[in-house]
């Protein structure tokens, strides 16, 4: 099987993703600053979300491009993220009304957890798929931020029952180490064009 239609169903996924995520933002129905601020939690969870969502479906796309064909155990694995992806919804939305209570960022915490996990499976499938030479097992070498992700978030989860805004901070930091682009595979697919 081609990837394109892979490509077009996951991005249709996480199109949805967002999408529920933004009509999660009610508009307040007073016109003050104060009903503005009111929605902040709220606000600033959908902005944290979005930013996951956002890298994701970038390091998505790029891992896929290095994928030469697509087999019944990567749609299998690529069905795993997604599921573990349309979670964030449901969990950004709880964190962000119940303003960073510690459950709920628990949860938050559970699913960012879970969702990188599926990442690493995806990738390894894929890489177990197209050989131990593949493009994408070049382009992830020791993958320092895949591995060290998943400690972060474990540690993040189990902090929040101590202190939530910590447990908030080390997802955010997380998430900034993910924004900076990965040229990795970038790099090694132009080289071996």
């Amino acid at each position: 099987m081609g990837k394109t239609r892979l490509e077009a169903f996951s991005d249709g996924v996480i199109a949805i993703i967002i999408t529920i995520m933004v009509l999660e933002l009610k508009v307040p129905h007073d016109p003050t600053l104060a009903a503005l601020v009111g929605l902040l939690p709220v606000f600033l969870s959908y902005v944290l979300s979005f930013v996951y969502v956002g890298i994701y479906w970038n390091n998505h796309h790029h891992m896929l491009h290095t994928c030469k064909r697509v087999t019944g155990p990567i749609l299998w694995a690529n069905l795993n993220l997604l599921f573990w992806l349309s979670l964030f919804p449901f969990a950004t939305g709880w964190m962000g009304e119940n303003h960073f209570a510690a459950l709920p960022t628990a949860f938050y915490g559970a699913v960012l957890l879970a969702a990188a996990i599926a990442f690493y499976v995806l990738q390894q499938t894929i890489i177990s798929d197209q050989g131990a030479h593949s493009l994408l097992r070049q382009a992830v070498g020791r993958d320092w931020k895949g591995k060290a992700s998943p400690l972060f978030y474990l540690v993040g989860t189990g902090l929040t029952f101590v202190s939530p805004w910590l447990a908030q901070a080390i997802y955010v930091l997380v998430a900034l180490i993910w924004l900076v682009p990965d040229r990795r595979i970038e790099r090694v697919a132009q080289h071996d064009s």
